[in-house]
């Protein structure tokens, strides 16, 4: 969609709000990126642009709240594929694919690198 990606813009968000404003919770709420989405011949759907994203993202909420930020949550937009307003169909953002003529949904390569990530980070913090 020609939005610029930076992570670190993320991380330098939630410091600000920290230190401009005296938050004391924050949420990172619908964030995400539409990358085109290919359905292999066996049916998985590899997006490996959406993994990275949300690798860099979690990453840059990491360093955010080790340098003080109050986060409490983060959540990635979306879960599904769905209509986006201005695209219609078109654009892509879910962690799980909707085939919209069967409705068959399929988790991508990046809901299954989340929930990874997502374990991981309770299994640390156990």
């Amino acid at each position: 969609m020609d939005w610029q990606i930076d992570a670190g813009g993320l991380e330098a968000l939630l410091l600000r709000l920290t230190d401009d404003y005296e938050v004391r919770k924050l949420y990172v709420t619908e964030n995400g990126s539409a990358f085109p989405d290919t359905v292999s011949p066996d049916g998985t759907v590899h997006d490996p642009d959406r993994a990275r994203y949300l690798e860099q993202h979690v990453s840059a909420c990491v360093r955010a709240v080790r340098k003080g930020a109050p986060l409490a949550g983060y959540y990635a937009w979306s879960l599904l594929d769905n209509f986006e307003w201005a695209y219609g169909y078109d654009k892509r953002f879910g962690l799980v694919h909707v085939d919209y003529a069967t409705q068959a949904r399929t988790v991508k390569t990046s809901g299954l690198r989340y929930a990874e990530i997502i374990r991981a980070h309770r299994q640390s913090h156990a």
